[in-house]
């Protein structure tokens, strides 16, 4: 009911809802007619069901039938792909059906977007459609043939259909997909599958949004699992940050006391866009020279080097104590100042690498990683991107209309 209120308020009509009784998959399709536009909404975890979803790490071919062993297979999470493959040939129908008599989908823009574990499902299905158009003869991609796509819509609602060479599936006029809180979908080669989707234009827009340490957006992992073998994951469209509203609170002394200031900076962050630093979701290089700059080694040669070129510079060449001893004092103020980053460098692991895994593991441990994925707090996360105050249940507040009371009420809400 509150999904159909908000459609409404967007000028969207209700269409259908999709669901799974074994697997669980559910979403909503919305349409407006006169925008020429369909939306189709994934849910999110919420039953039983789900947490069995989202647990599992094992990949499976995308393509039904290809050789899931070979390292180049575009390979998915087998959990998220049983549980769209449930739902989409129907789901594509109903789509199909969906347009205004005598349209047709090439008039449609359409929008795909999920939370959660509904993020992963509508990250699957745009990369479904981007590649293949609206083929609603069979669920997901598959080696066999699939049937006509446009013949079970012809059987459900008893047209005839004449035609001489099958027409290919339609596609929308514009695909894009927003996804909120996604975990991790498929391996680097179903992202670097999904991303030239992206660059040739066959999914107009991928954004995923990220709000700030939400763990469930860092997973899963990418393992060696012994008998599951190597798994690598990793992550689809570009990265949005964002942050929520106690993130930009923070107290100062003012006027002999403490108080509450709203910050009101790096509230939204879009990779490639906003600046040209590295997405911090991303693993990013796990492995780095031991002897490169910035490394515990690296530092230590660099000094040793540095007095060499001293020593060459000098009219005598003889070594003495006094440059053994500014030798020693370099390297030992360099390993008192010795942290965890330094030693995984020191065996070869990027210290960006370790700082992202530490953070992550923290995140764990305070709560924050679990906290920041609630959908209420993407909602205060979008609204602030916008320039407003985003609470559920309450009106809008501009940003700029944000007062002392209003800020204190805020931190009186978020730890309640």
């Amino acid at each position: 009911a509150a999904d159909e209120r908000l459609a409404g308020a967007a000028g969207l009509e209700f269409c259908c809802f999709v669901t799974h009784d074994e697997t669980g998959c559910s979403c909503a399709i919305y349409r407006s007619l006169e925008r020429k536009l369909i939306s189709v909404s994934f849910r999110g975890t919420c039953a039983p069901i789900d947490l069995v979803t989202d647990a599992s790490v094992a990949q499976v071919a995308w393509v039904d039938g290809e050789d899931v062993e070979s390292s180049d297979t575009v390979k998915v999470h087998t959990g998220f792909r049983k549980s769209l493959d449930s739902i989409s040939r129907r789901l594509k129908e109903l789509m199909l059906a969906a347009v205004a008599p005598g349209d047709d989908l090439s008039d449609y823009d359409v929008l795909v977007t999920g939370h959660s574990l509904g993020g992963a499902l509508s990250t699957c299905f745009a990369m479904d459609v981007g590649e293949y158009g609206m083929d609603a003869g069979r669920g997901l991609p598959q080696l066999e043939p699939s049937e006509a796509w446009w013949s079970s819509i012809a059987s459900t609602f008893g047209k005839k259909v004449k035609i001489g060479a099958p027409p290919p599936p339609p596609r929308p006029k514009s695909l894009k997909v927003y996804n909120f809180g996604s975990p991790r979908v498929g391996n680097t080669a179903f992202c670097r599958k999904f991303d030239s989707l992206v660059d040739d234009g066959s999914i107009t827009e991928a954004y995923r949004i990220v709000n700030n340490q939400d763990i469930v957006a860092r997973f899963p992992r990418s393992v060696n699992a012994g008998v599951l073998g190597n798994i690598n994951y990793d992550h689809c469209g570009a990265t949005v940050l964002i942050t929520e509203l106690g993130d930009q609170i923070s107290k100062q002394q003012q006027n002999g006391g403490e108080q509450a200031m709203f910050n009101q900076k790096d509230m939204l962050w879009i990779e490639g866009e906003s600046d040209d630093s590295a997405c911090p979701v991303k693993d990013g290089n796990v492995l780095s020279d031991p002897l490169g700059s910035g490394s515990i080694l690296g530092d230590i040669r660099d000094s040793l080097q540095q007095d060499e070129s001293d020593e060459e510079n000098e009219e005598s060449s003889t070594f003495n104590l006094a440059k053994l001893g500014n030798i020693a004092e370099k390297v030992t103020g360099r390993l008192q100042n010795l942290s965890a980053e330094d030693v995984a460098s020191a065996v070869g692991i990027d210290k960006r690498f370790t700082q992202r895994e530490m953070k992550v593991m923290q995140s764990i441990v305070t709560g924050e990683g679990l906290t920041h994925h609630l959908e209420d707090k993407y909602y205060q996360g979008m609204g602030m991107s916008a320039g407003f105050v985003a609470m559920v249940g309450q009106e809008l507040t501009p940003l700029d209309e944000l007062g002392q009371r209003d800020i204190e009420e805020i931190i009186s809400s978020e730890s309640v």
